[in-house]
């Protein structure tokens, strides 16, 4: 029997996938092993949302290369890195895989379906994907390009997942999505019935565009989909990630409010306190919009924690716009920020089109800015707590 060895790397979107290519390969008849030394196949699960993640995967390769020849071990390349290759028509990032690491090979994503349940190893807590890829476009984010438009799983087949966790004795759910709180959009919109879409419950939900940060949105279905997990009465914990800002409808505060068993740690995402910069981010919203949400849900749920999201050395950030920043964290008095430095991403329209004008430097020293500033500051507030990066 050939043994294989999953190696992991990124967000918890990753972690999920992984748990299901396990059951991929032993369907298969592979036997899965902890040390990748005794495999015969090593799978290696991708990210590449930063160009520093990107070469940790590369970095891998090499070593493992070092110990083990083609023809001793197969290794298997999956996750963002293929998933951007296949949707890079150019063919450049292609050809780069062909050039870096020639002797692997690539499985898309797509062909572990969830028809390959979750080979989960922690029986308290489980992460259910909800949806995958995304439409926003932000224009510093390869999302779109390595995980595909956003893809919504149908209610009902995430209910009996959940309603089957329960019944093996699970107490804590993490609802997953690259857009987490826009899930259900594209359902809606798809619905056979134009006047409507009906959830397994009977309410139905009207394809009509919704006003929310002022803007036009359609209608998502999350905050249902929230309330029928929150409302098992053995789950102990329900927490969701990673939601956008745009999406955060009222319906979802009042769910959340509603049901004490749901996190009251949020991770919500700015990723700059100027408004100049969020826009040249085509992120749909301002500062005075975000910090405004925040107030709005901290006025219903006053035990709510927030943590961030954000990118220091975007193209054009003066010293001004970064200052900026630092005062809307210090507003909303974030628990934690994965703080990251802004790093080119292939296809993007940041990379196109933008001037990644900042030094290395400049960019490290406002990371430790803000890690100072938050991060040491609140040592020791996640534990216990489901941390999570977003993209």
């Amino acid at each position: 029997m050939k043994k294989f060895f999953i190696k992991t790397f990124g967000c918890q979107q990753n972690v999920a996938d992984s748990e299901r290519i396990v059951s991929y390969y032993e369907s298969r008849g592979y036997e899965q092993v902890n040390e990748k030394d005794e495999a015969d196949i090593i799978v290696i699960n991708t990210c590449m949302i930063r160009d520093m993640a990107e070469e940790r995967v590369y970095g891998y390769i090499r070593n493992l290369r070092k110990k083990k020849s083609a023809d001793e071990q197969e290794i298997i390349l999956t996750g963002c890195v293929v998933g951007a290759a296949a949707r890079d028509t150019s063919g450049v990032m292609k050809k780069k895989l062909e050039k870096r690491i020639p002797d692997v090979q690539l499985l898309p994503i797509e062909e572990v379906g969830f028809e390959y349940s979750q080979k989960r190893k922690n029986k308290q807590h489980a992460w259910v994907v909800i949806s995958n890829g995304c439409n926003n476009f932000c224009t510093f984010c390869i999302v779109p390009f390595s995980r595909g438009k956003e893809i919504s799983r149908p209610f009902a087949e995430i209910m009996d997942e959940v309603n089957n966790l329960v019944e093996e004795g699970y107490t804590s759910i993490t609802l997953l999505g690259q857009n987490v709180n826009s899930y259900g959009s594209d359902l809606v919109l798809n619905s056979e019935n134009e006047e409507s879409f009906e959830l397994p419950d009977g309410k139905k939900v009207s394809p009509v565009m919704v006003q929310h940060l002022g803007r036009e949105r359609i209608p998502t279905l999350f905050p249902f989909l929230l309330e029928s997990v929150a409302k098992i009465k053995e789950l102990e914990s329900v927490s969701f990630v990673s939601s956008n800002p745009w999406d955060f409808s009222d319906e979802l505060i009042d769910v959340m409010a509603k049901y004490e068993n749901i996190d009251r740690l949020l991770h919500l995402p700015v990723q700059s306190g100027s408004s100049k910069i969020i826009k040249a981010m085509n992120r749909w919203y301002t500062r005075e919009e975000y910090i405004a949400l925040t107030e709005k849900i901290k006025k219903v749920i006053p035990e709510i924690k927030i943590s961030t999201d954000i990118i220091v050395g975007f193209p054009g950030e003066t010293e001004e716009d970064f200052e900026e920043t630092v005062d809307l964290a210090k507003k909303i008095g974030f628990v934690k920020v994965f703080a990251a430095c802004y790093s080119p991403r292939p296809n993007t329209v940041a990379s196109k089109n933008l001037v990644d004008d900042l030094s290395w430097q400049e960019k490290k020293r406002r990371y430790h800015v803000l890690n100072d500033l938050i991060n040491k500051r609140n040592m020791g507030v996640s534990k216990g707590s489901n941390w999570v990066r977003e993209r």
